[in-house]
């Protein structure tokens, strides 16, 4: 029953009316039977008689405590029911039945109002109010026993019935609440799940924007800045110089230009190959000739390791590859680049670039707010890479002021530790293990 619910509305005066309407006609036929009878039974009450008067008044005062049958429906139960022996003790005789009427209907909404743990005590006490009417209006001469099981019957078919009714129809009321809720629930995860995929995707597309332009451009930035040293006294090498920046900007050109149909477009893997480690000599070549000190050392066989890798895993170690060398170019030009891949555990691939402090009179770059301390954007796009394909990442400042990153990627679901730590084998010649990232060291 809704709480708002204080007082009777136009359904409860309907129900009230109709009511007492069937009632009053079930008195009217009993008051029609007794006229017409010859021999009328002596406790039927004669037409217009005290005891059928009383009746009535006993119909209309039940009609109107039934106006309250949805605010108070265990108390309207017990009022309703209580007319019953009122009406025995005024004379209504086997009329009596008529006073049961409202008793069926309010037994019914007593069950349907609220769980039946709280409507037993009631609907027992509605029966045994019934009971003691009928009882004392029909009584079996010299039978007692026959009396009591006839009154008990009846107060069980009249209340027992509407409130099996009343099981039925909450159960069901209740099954489709549930089921409504239920809907409800799988709607919101729907939009919940649909949320965090397109936050996922929203990810996704900064990740590749920034690997894109920030590789790209830290390449350029170097460029040019050589360029406008050599155009006055090396214009040769200042023309070799533009080329290399088209080149550069081409590349990236055509990078976007692939994000953007992929994004649109379901891509034609034949037309829009994804980057796999094969493409990391490439990408180290491509840093060189930028003007990046960088090597690339392969231990094991890398190649026979792809295939047990999968396209996603290098995907991201290429761009940790593509991000590091970035970040080498931005925040120690000039630095000695070691990019490693390491085939030789079975568990694991294991990428890492190490690169030293910039080269003396180097200045850092400032091309944008990830080239400040605490941008971390580089950063967090390796570590949600890592995050994707279950691989390892660490990263952190060197002794000699140079920084390191490692990306471990399994070859099976699990990332089984390895039996030396790769950070043990220092490319450039320091046996210091890495620490972990420090305040003001991210990049």
């Amino acid at each position: 029953m809704p709480s708002s619910a204080r007082t009777p509305g136009r359904s409860d005066v309907a129900v009230a009316v109709g009511t007492f309407l069937v009632a009053l006609t079930a008195l009217l036929s009993v008051a029609a039977a007794s006229g017409v009878d010859a021999a009328p039974a002596a406790d039927l009450p004669a037409p217009t008689s005290a005891s059928w008067w009383a009746g009535v008044a006993v119909l209309v005062a039940q009609a109107v405590v039934l106006l309250w049958r949805r605010v108070h429906p265990r108390a309207v139960l017990l009022l309703v029911a209580a007319g019953v022996p009122l009406a025995a003790v005024l004379g209504l005789g086997e009329a009596i039945g008529t006073t049961a009427i409202p008793v069926l209907v309010v037994a019914y909404g007593a069950t349907v109002a609220g769980p039946m743990r709280s409507a037993a005590p009631a609907l027992g006490a509605g029966a045994a109010l019934v009971a003691v009417g009928t009882m004392v209006a029909q009584p079996v001469p010299g039978a007692p026993l026959v009396t009591v099981g006839a009154a008990l019957a009846q107060a069980a078919a009249i209340v027992g019935l509407p409130m099996l009714a009343g099981v039925v129809v909450g159960a069901r009321s209740e099954t489709a609440e549930a089921r409504a809720r239920q809907a409800e629930a799988l709607s919101r995860e729907h939009g919940a799940r649909v949320e965090t995929a397109v936050a996922r995707e929203r990810a996704a597309m900064a990740r590749e924007l920034h690997d894109i332009a920030a590789h790209h451009l830290s390449g350029i930035a170097v460029m040019t800045g050589a360029i406008g040293r050599q155009i006055d006294v090396d214009p040769e090498a200042a023309k070799t110089g533009v080329e290399r920046v088209r080149a550069e900007t081409s590349a990236m050109l055509d990078e976007l230009r692939s994000l953007v149909r992929l994004l649109r477009d379901t891509p034609d893997e034949a037309d829009h190959p994804v980057e796999t480690l094969a493409a990391v000599p490439a990408l180290v070549e491509r840093a060189r000739a930028s003007g990046v000190d960088a090597t690339l050392t392969t231990l094991g066989s890398p190649a026979d390791r792809w295939d047990a890798v999968g396209p996603l895993a290098q995907l991201a170690a290429f761009r940790t590859v593509q991000e590091c060398l970035a970040n080498v170019v931005r925040h120690a030009p000039g630095a000695r680049c070691e990019v490693l891949l390491d085939a030789r555990d079975h568990a694991a691939l294991v990428v890492s670039v190490t690169n030293g402090p910039a080269a003396g009179g180097a200045v850092p770059l400032d091309v944008g707010a990830d080239a400040r301390p605490g941008g971390g954007l580089g950063l967090v796009g390796m570590q949600e890479r890592a995050d994707l394909t279950d691989a390892r990442l660490t990263y952190g400042p060197r002794p000699d002021g140079g920084w390191r990153v490692e990306l471990a990627v399994p070859t099976h679901q699990d990332l089984v530790p390895r039996d030396t730590d790769p950070l043990e084998t220092d490319p450039l010649g320091s046996d210091a293990s890495l620490a972990g990232p420090q305040d003001g060291a991210t990049r």
